[in-house]
């Protein structure tokens, strides 16, 4: 054999050998994940760590290319929102807000569900659906045991809501914040295609929620009354931190707005409004608010990250886009509803994070196929192509209602229950969360066939 030709082959043997040991790596890290028997975080490093080591990716390729290595904007992002929210959580604001939507509700535990779960999907759109659920979830307890109701139905119905109001914009849900970086879509893209349809099924859902609880929820009037004695001014605890607070945050979602039309990444506007609400706060030592940032979140993702892009490297997603794209025949409309269903159905059962860490590459790889002949932001926003990300994110993020582990919203609300001695199974979730997945996921079906297919 001619010595190129054997250079050839034994490169060709150390590629399949980086393929199986790619695949490998990946899939007995989800199985892991999706067990719980070790923390997700430490799954994700040590695949991680397994794929620099092996060499299936090198470390250069793993922080500083954009097509295999970390995101550091989604990643960015995140921390600066974390920063953001940690400063104004001990204002009080939050209770204060669940306290007045309960009086508004005047003791009535229907009228209540209805106006927490609006709430709820307001404030995920707006802050982000793990932020929400975390802050609300105790007020939600508070008022439950006040009204002396099941506490577990409001609780599955906020997680319910937080994954359908966080579907609506970039920052709301994780899928949205790495599918925009992807794909390079600003705010207003997601708050133009997606906001839309979040309103239609919160609409819908709030008329399931009628019909489901409406003679089941019932208290008695000096419990109405209770509520109503309560004072929500009191709530709040640091005023003037508060007021610097939402002016910050206002700024922030002001430049997430107009980030596209200045050219900057969602992550500087989001550092840009941590470091400034962090030197308004007059914090001396902020030891204390960086310890509260979700780190075992964030490392998640960087592992998760190295070990789809190794997945990237080898060709498995290139492999995987062919056979999407062969199995939908080209046919746009098909691949885009196929990717909608797979992806809720995978969102039900592994968390969405994963899967959108996995597909985004896969869509980008099968744009690839389809225009060999477009190249950066020609490609990635191919007004073709634009349906098929909606349809990822819309899967993704409403197919999160299908389990208990579907959405890391959902696992938060399933722990903090279980820690004030209301226990969730795995089977009460899905009773509540299974048929709002496939009813949310079924209007949406509609939607993207009217707004992108019907009339063109």
């Amino acid at each position: 054999m001619e010595p190129v030709e054997t250079v050839k082959a034994a490169h060709a043997v150390v590629m399949n050998t980086q393929f199986y040991l790619a695949c490998g790596i990946f899939f007995i890290a989800l199985a892991l994940i999706i067990s719980e028997k070790i923390h997700k975080t430490i799954v994700a490093l040590f695949g991680a760590s397994l794929i620099l080591v092996l060499k299936i990716l090198e470390q250069h390729e793993a922080f500083h290319l954009e097509e295999f290595g970390v995101d550091w904007n989604v990643i960015f992002l995140l921390i600066g929102m974390m920063i953001i929210i940690n400063l104004m959580r001990p204002t009080g604001l939050f209770e204060y807000i669940a306290i007045r939507s309960a009086k508004a509700g005047r003791g009535e535990p229907l009228r209540i569900m209805v106006i927490f779960a609006i709430i709820t999907a307001v404030l995920s759109a707006l802050l982000d659906n793990v932020t929400t659920v975390l802050l609300l979830a105790p007020v939600t307890l508070l008022i439950a045991d006040a009204l002396e109701v099941d506490p577990i139905p409001y609780l599955i119905v906020e997680a319910l809501a937080s994954n359908i109001g966080g579907t609506a914009t970039l920052i709301g849900d994780p899928p949205n914040i790495m599918i925009a970086s992807k794909a390079k879509l600003d705010f207003m893209d997601f708050i133009l295609n997606l906001t839309p349809i979040v309103i239609i099924t919160m609409v819908v859902v709030i008329v399931i929620l009628k019909l489901v609880f409406g003679k089941r929820l019932k208290t008695r009037d000096e419990l109405k009354e209770r509520i109503m004695q309560m004072d929500e001014r009191d709530a709040i605890k640091d005023p003037v931190m508060l007021i610097k607070s939402l002016v910050v945050l206002g700024i922030v979602l002001v430049g997430f707005v107009l980030h596209g039309l200045f050219h900057y990444e969602p992550a500087t506007v989001a550092l840009f409004g941590a470091g400034l609400l962090l030197l308004l706060s007059g914090t001396h030592e902020p030891h204390h608010i960086l310890a509260e940032i979700e780190w075992p979140v964030i490392f998640f993702f960087i592992g998760l990250f190295i070990m789809v892009g190794g997945l990237v490297k080898v060709g498995a997603i290139s492999l995987m886009s062919q056979k999407m794209l062969a199995l939908t025949k080209g046919n746009l409309f098909a691949t885009s509803m196929v990717i909608m269903w797979f992806s809720a159905i995978a969102s039900a059962v592994v968390d969405n994070i994963p899967y959108v860490a996995t597909m985004n590459p896969l869509v980008i790889d099968m744009a690839r196929e389809l225009w060999p002949g477009h190249a950066g932001m020609e490609l990635l926003q191919h007004p073709e192509l634009m349906p098929i990300w909606w349809s990822l994110a819309l899967g993704a993020c409403l197919g999160g209602n299908g389990s208990a582990i579907g959405a890391s919203a959902n696992v938060i609300v399933v722990g903090m229950a279980e820690k004030a001695g209301h226990k969730i199974s795995f089977l009460k979730f899905m009773a509540y969360g299974l048929p709002i997945m496939f009813i949310t996921v079924f209007i949406s079906m509609i939607y993207v066939w009217l707004r992108y297919y019907a009339f063109s």
